[in-house]
């Protein structure tokens, strides 16, 4: 069964530019780093996937077993009464928790980055970067409330 609801995959992998997802690690001193990721994309039911151009506060933050967030908002998923279409009601947010793993080469590199949409690609034209899988443990709401991994659309 998917941690990631199915009805999210495509929101997901789409998400740039409009709804950029958020990566937030925690930076030795202890406080929290949000960073904007582009390259965010379902790599399969149970995997979210980044890719990491290196050299920034975040990067430094990334290790093999560190836990990070995912915060993905699209208003359009919002409840039905504020324009949206109910997938998920508490301001169209989904939070995904997990553990990183590092991949500088292999099979799962070249799939996360051939998977990213073009413009992040041409930000790492020498492809120094690295893949990051996201192993989620858990997906909640904006209100805590785990997502059920048959989440749909209400019915009329």
């Amino acid at each position: 069964m998917s941690k990631i609801p199915e009805a999210l995959h495509d929101y997901i992998n789409t998400a740039f530019p409009e709804n950029v997802c958020l990566l937030g690690t925690v930076m030795e001193d202890g406080f929290a780093n949000i960073s904007p990721r582009g390259s965010t994309q379902v790599f399969d039911g149970e995997t979210l996937a980044v890719w990491d151009r290196g050299g920034r506060a975040s990067s430094e933050a990334l290790k093999d077993g560190v836990k990070l967030m995912v915060y993905f908002r699209n208003s359009a998923l919002s409840a039905v009464a504020r324009g949206g279409n109910g997938l998920l009601p508490a301001g169209g947010i989904a939070r995904f928790y997990g553990t990183a793993e590092l991949h500088p080469e292999g099979d799962a590199y070249e799939q996360v980055w051939n998977n990213m949409v073009q413009q992040e690609r041409d930000a790492d034209p020498d492809k120094k970067g690295f893949a990051v899988l996201i192993r989620i443990e858990r997906t909640e709401d904006l209100r805590g409330q785990l997502l059920p991994e048959d989440l749909a659309l209400p019915k009329d």
